[in-house]
């Protein structure tokens, strides 16, 4: 996909992206209506939205519980060596691990920040074993979820 070159939001291209960031579902004559545009332009705004990166992809939130993915938890990966090499390797393993929902390089005491979904204590054993065979681990530390207090809703595009 080519990503054109960005330009300023107006107030519509912001409503547009909030609208459907919070109801992906919506048609675009409802769409049209919310940011009182008629509904080609409106479909024209999303579009350009879409080629300029704005809009990385459309989906569904699923209730993890109900998929057996109920339990999450964070792990701080502290590897051996820090170079290039051990870095890309630790990437192109951790990527392949399915309960791995998000990996983060950080800056500080830890060098990747793992947020982990699983079904039972059973299960995050298991996948602990996977992640401590990686290469160049070194040491783990766990914090496992007790209460989700506040949800990813989305980045903050209008105030």
């Amino acid at each position: 996909m080519v990503i054109a070159r960005s330009r300023v939001l107006d107030r519509i291209d912001l409503t547009i992206l909030d609208t459907l960031q919070k109801e992906g579902r919506i048609s675009n004559v409802e769409l049209a209506k919310k940011v009182n545009l008629s509904a080609s332009p409106c479909l024209d705004r999303v579009k350009r939205l879409e080629a300029e990166g704005y809009i990385e992809k459309y989906g569904a939130t699923l209730n993890a519980a109900k998929l057996k993915y109920g339990m999450s938890a964070f792990i701080q990966v502290t590897l051996d060596r820090t170079t290039a090499d051990v870095f890309n390797r630790f990437r192109e393993e951790v990527v392949k691990i399915k309960e791995v929902a998000e990996c983060h390089m950080v800056a500080g005491g830890f060098d990747y920040l793992l947020k982990l979904r699983f079904e039972n204590m059973e299960a995050y054993r298991e996948v602990l074993g996977v992640i401590v065979e990686l290469p160049a681990v070194s040491q783990t530390h766990t914090y496992v979820v007790m209460e989700h207090v506040k949800k990813d809703a989305g980045v903050p595009v209008i105030e």
